[in-house]
């Protein structure tokens, strides 16, 4: 049986007395600090270490909003408070889970088609910029401050005529329900304007998970140049933009590094010589995944191991319900081996090819399939690397009544 390759670790984790280790405890020690398995465990060192990171590389006027979709963990956010600049929401659920965190509403955005009024008024009332997705949004906001007495803070969502080559998933060009369309966007600007709102610019998001750095390199330019007609057309000065994001970690075997240097290089000479429109803009990006997703793990422990056909398969008591991603069912198209490893026998060489599932009644509760890992058995863990994104809130803990993942922030 050929062997199917498994995605890169990401480099940062330890190993501790022949286990995988994070924060300098060990996933059995882990483990036994939660209570149970599965569990995700998210390490502050690595959190910390990408914020560094993008310091280093990108222009220092560029602002780092946090996407709270990707993982909107309490313990994450409160770290994250005092990392990044401000912070991206989708939702009035997750309004309710960053106010719950301590986290500034003046700091916080808030994105994403289909807002409920009563999302509105909740968001209007606390002080949050509203990313407006449509015409009709906007008219009800402003009917919404006008009947409580809130000025609220208004910003325009974009839906570009270009879109990030190579994105794992397309949000702008084209037909989308995100954003509105380029050539209204300075009609409606002008309308929220005139009716007193407080104007607080633009959010052009064209895509994410890129590892290109030439195509992240490309859309930012783009949506520089953007920005700057947008503006002169409006007739106002442009309080923000958010660039959006897209940068994109490596989840694959095959997949390379987004060279980040690359990207930073590119944005510091384009801000030397922004247009005029923009020269007093407040300018930030927008990621989720590309901070919070290498940070994170998912361990599960094997509870039978079996063999049919030839091929042995470590059946753990976790699964797709925690994981959708790393199953293959969260957008791709050929299911491709996450990065995987036992935990327990981290420090090991791989002796055997086994396929790694979960205690889902499904064959697509798949973890790794033909998988060079070491000789594991029943007791041992299981790692799931590039967890930290869109795992523990983007998956269905709710299928056959297995519920959620212990999660903790080492």
């Amino acid at each position: 049986m050929k062997a199917k390759a498994l995605g890169p670790i990401p480099t940062g984790f330890e190993t501790k007395n022949g286990e995988l280790a994070i924060g300098g405890l060990t996933a059995s020690e882990l483990i036994e600090q939660a209570g149970s398995t599965p569990l995700f465990v998210y390490s502050s060192t690595l959190l910390e270490q990408r914020i560094r990171q993008l310091r280093e590389a990108l222009p220092e006027k560029l602002g780092i909003n946090y996407a709270i979709k990707a993982n909107p963990y309490e313990p994450i956010l409160k770290l994250m408070s005092g990392l990044v600049d401000g912070f991206d929401i989708a939702s009035g659920g997750e309004l309710k889970m960053a106010v719950a965190a301590g986290l500034d509403p003046a700091r916080i955005s808030f994105a994403g088609p289909g807002k409920r009024d009563d999302e509105l008024e909740a968001a209007v009332a606390a002080g949050v910029t509203l990313n407006l997705e449509s015409e009709g949004e906007a008219r009800r906001a402003l009917a919404i401050s006008k009947r409580t007495g809130h000025t609220p803070k208004l910003a325009i969502r974009v839906n570009p005529d270009f879109e990030l080559r190579g994105s794992g998933m397309k949000m702008g060009g084209g037909a989308k329900p995100f954003g509105i369309d380029q050539e209204r966007v300075p009609a409606l600007a002008r309308e929220i304007i005139g009716a007193g709102a407080e104007w607080r610019g633009l959010h052009i998001f064209t895509g994410s998970q890129a590892l290109e750095a030439d195509a992240i390199i490309e859309a930012q330019s783009n949506v520089l140049d953007l920005a700057g007609q947008l503006t002169r057309e409006i007739g106002h000065p442009l309080p923000k933009l958010n660039m959006g994001g897209g940068f994109g970690i490596q989840y694959f075997s095959n997949d390379k590094p987004l060279d980040l240097v690359a990207v930073g290089d590119a944005l510091k000479t384009r801000f030397d010589s922004l247009p005029g429109e923009l020269a007093d803009t407040e300018l930030c990006i927008e990621l989720g995944r590309y901070l919070a997703g290498e940070a994170g793990v998912y361990l599960a422990r094997i509870i039978d191991r079996k063999v049919s056909h030839g091929e042995t398969f470590l059946v753990t008591d976790g699964g797709l319900h925690h994981q959708l991603a790393a199953s293959g069912n969260f957008g791709t198209v050929v299911r491709r081996n996450y990065p995987v490893a036992i935990a327990s026998k981290f420090a090991q060489e791989a002796t055997e090819i086994s396929n790694v599932v979960g205690c889902l009644c499904t064959p697509l509760d798949r973890l790794a399939d033909r998988a060079e890992l070491p000789r594991a058995d029943v007791g041992d863990i299981v790692a799931v690397f590039c967890a930290g994104a869109y795992g523990a809130t983007a998956s269905p803990s709710a299928f056959l009544g297995q519920g959620p993942a212990w999660e903790m922030l080492a």
